[in-house]
């Protein structure tokens, strides 16, 4: 009987000690959670540091991207900012929306453009609007353009018998079209609004970089330049890493043992939620590449729909 007593009470403390951890999991998570939605990174910003915000793949208009920059422009403890670039560029006005709200920053605290392996066409437009410009020896930059590309799917449609009839209420409207060859008229349009947007660019160029704009023009011609070219060309300002990124900014009396934090985007995913445990059961079975095929899909997408003018420097490997 007391045989039995003893081994009641042994399963009875286990049962115990069970919901006791299973009870601290629960309050542990439960803090991690309410910490994160309250402060998130936000402790590691309080201090002095130097911001950095890394801008990489296509550039299209990215509000979250803004919203950082501004928050940025406006937290007293960031002492300076680098912008490190690793793009072909992309839409034409995304690359004006983050060059304006990099300049925001500038008008606060220094700004340096960190140009990574590519920074060119809306890349490049993005590096111009830091204060100083470092560039690697091998890193590609330049390529200041503006590109509008659309599909012309008239002979194929002819082959197969398919046509669209249109009725509009002027000649240049939806144009151009995809189903027909565009008229002259609506070529001529869409230079137009094609030298105007290149206009703006390479007065941005000359302006930013102090070289006369017949010289800007020069250089203006679609072509890419490696950093030493570049440096050369007074596209960029300085070769090097981040050792001369952080002397820039001594110069600029921003402390040189100050850290660099890194502002990434807000991370939505989180191991306590189903979207988290799901990829991390995936990941334990060996299924984790399934993850990365929604990414390549978005990155296709991403190139397929760039809307209207774009600053991109395409690569043709034939």
């Amino acid at each position: 009987m007391a045989y039995i007593d003893i081994a009641e009470r042994r399963q009875l403390r286990r049962k115990l000690t069970f919901w006791r951890v299973a009870a601290f999991l629960v309050i542990a998570a439960a803090i991690a959670l309410v910490w994160s939605a309250l402060w998130g990174d936000d402790v590691g910003k309080a201090r002095d540091h130097i911001a950095r915000v890394k801008i990489s793949g296509l550039i299209q208009d990215d509000a979250e991207l803004l919203e950082r920059l501004d928050k940025i422009a406006k937290n007293n403890s960031v002492k300076g900012l680098i912008v490190s670039i690793a793009s072909p560029g992309g839409t034409t006005y995304g690359g004006e929306v983050i060059y304006k709200a990099i300049r925001k920053v500038a008008e606060k605290k220094p700004v340096v453009s960190d140009v990574r392996t590519l920074a060119a066409s809306a890349g490049y437009m993005i590096a111009i609007g830091g204060d100083h410009i470092v560039a690697g020896d091998t890193s590609i930059t330049g390529s200041i353009g503006v590109i509008f590309q659309y599909p012309q799917l008239k002979n194929l449609l002819d082959k197969i018998g398919v046509s669209l009839e249109e009725i509009k209420s002027a000649p240049l409207k939806a144009e151009p079209s995809p189903f027909h060859v565009p008229p002259e008229a609506a070529k001529a349009a869409i230079q137009t609004m094609v030298d105007d947007s290149f206009d703006w660019f390479v007065t941005l160029v000359s302006q930013r970089r102090g070289i006369p704009k017949p010289e800007a023009l020069k250089l203006a011609d679609g072509r890419v330049f490696t950093g030493r070219q570049a440096k050369t060309a007074k596209l960029v300002d300085q070769i090097g890493g981040i050792k001369e990124i952080r002397d820039y900014l001594a110069s600029k009396k921003v402390g040189a043992n100050l850290p660099i934090v890194d502002w990434e985007p807000q991370d939505n995913g989180s191991p306590f939620f189903l979207g988290g445990l799901v990829q991390e059961m995936a990941e334990a079975v060996g299924l984790g590449w399934l993850s990365k095929v929604g990414s390549l899909k978005n990155l296709s997408e991403d190139k397929l729909l760039l809307d209207g003018m774009v600053s991109v420097w395409q690569f043709d490997g034939k």
